[in-house]
């Protein structure tokens, strides 16, 4: 087994008492939600009797204890259960979601980073002068704005008042033809098929979304970069390469920023896990046919199965995410492959 392989086996290894925290938590707050599901879905006008065979339907008449072992026993087999709101297979409705998110969650993270590590960089560079004000502005704005006013704040300046965006209905015009389906991700499906014209209403679709959640990474990412910056600037090592005469983009480019970057990933890890959880306001804003959206929609309708199937999505996501950024790290930096 190569060094990567078994460092992914024992991140995975790692992240199984993690997820089955998540599994016990998630079930035992979601029976915690105020509402009963069975008079939900009873009707209009329920009888007593109706309602008494829907919790027996549903498992709500057994003890919390029968209905988690239930639960588990059918997780085993890969059945994460029915969504009572959309009627189909919790796990069916996740893998059409999935892609959605991580297409939105993807793009603006990259914006997030494009915007926040030259920042943060630039601000290092002229600590206390104009550059660095800037920086640290950019960033504390961010971070206080919410990321649901930002997203109607920017509907109603580009597409109400200057009619330049789309309608935020989801992720293409809803009178257009999506592509033929291979991965799920909009912009990856078009470019695939030579649709031009359907990359381009997915792209104009995804730019008001990406900005108001890439607001909410660029504060914390600005930051991290600023200060990481700083600590290497001011090392030992900077110093000595600067008695060399050493060229300043070289300097700063390849040496000051690769070392800079570790603490740069780590956060990247932890905002990227943020702004899925973000992406619930967001996507309801942009009607965006995500899990955040449809996670909503589960919590208003106590609909337990599709919220637990949410919730381990989510916390997979999260271990996966960790397990990218450990390979990352020995990318970046030999010391960790050799520790490793």
């Amino acid at each position: 087994m190569t060094a990567l392989a078994a460092t992914v086996v024992r991140r995975l290894i790692l992240g199984l008492p993690t997820l089955g925290g998540v599994l016990v938590v998630s079930f035992l707050l979601t029976h915690l939600l105020p509402g009963d599901p069975a008079v939900y879905f009873a009707g209009a006008a329920p009888t007593p009797e109706a309602i008494a065979d829907l919790r027996k339907t549903m498992l709500l008449d057994r003890p919390l204890w029968e209905q988690f072992i239930s639960y588990l026993s059918h997780l085993a087999h890969g059945d994460l259960g029915r969504s009572l709101v959309t009627g189909q297979p919790v796990i069916h409705d996740l893998a059409t979601r999935v892609p959605a998110t991580l297409e939105l969650t993807g793009f603006s993270l990259a914006l997030a980073l494009l915007a926040a590590v030259p920042l943060g960089i630039a601000g290092a560079l002229r600590k206390g002068r104009l550059v660095d004000h800037f920086a640290r502005m950019v960033s504390t704005t961010a971070l206080s704005v919410p990321s649901f006013f930002t997203g109607l704040l920017l509907v109603f300046i580009f597409y109400y008042l200057l009619g330049i965006a789309p309608a935020p209905l989801g992720r293409i015009d809803p009178m257009g033809f999506p592509p033929t389906e291979r991965t799920g991700f909009m912009l990856v499906d078009t470019i695939l098929t030579g649709d031009k014209e359907g990359f381009s209403d997915a792209f104009s679709h995804l730019i008001l979304p990406s900005i108001a959640l890439a607001l909410s990474g660029i504060g914390p990412l600005t930051r991290i970069t600023r200060g990481a910056m700083l600590v290497v600037l001011s090392s030992e090592f900077i110093r000595a390469a600067r008695s060399y005469d050493m060229p300043r983009w070289r300097l700063v480019y390849v040496y000051a920023l690769r070392n800079a970057l570790l603490p740069v990933l780590t956060a990247t890890g932890v905002v990227f896990s943020f702004l899925i959880s973000a992406n619930v306001v967001v996507e309801k804003v942009f009607s965006w046919p995500g899990i955040g959206s449809y996670a909503l929609e589960a919590l208003v309708a106590s609909d337990y199965a599709a919220v637990q199937g949410f919730v381990l999505a989510v916390a997979l996501i999260y271990v996966l995410i960790n397990i990218g950024i450990d390979i990352l790290y020995g990318i970046v930096d030999v010391r960790v492959r050799l520790a490793g």
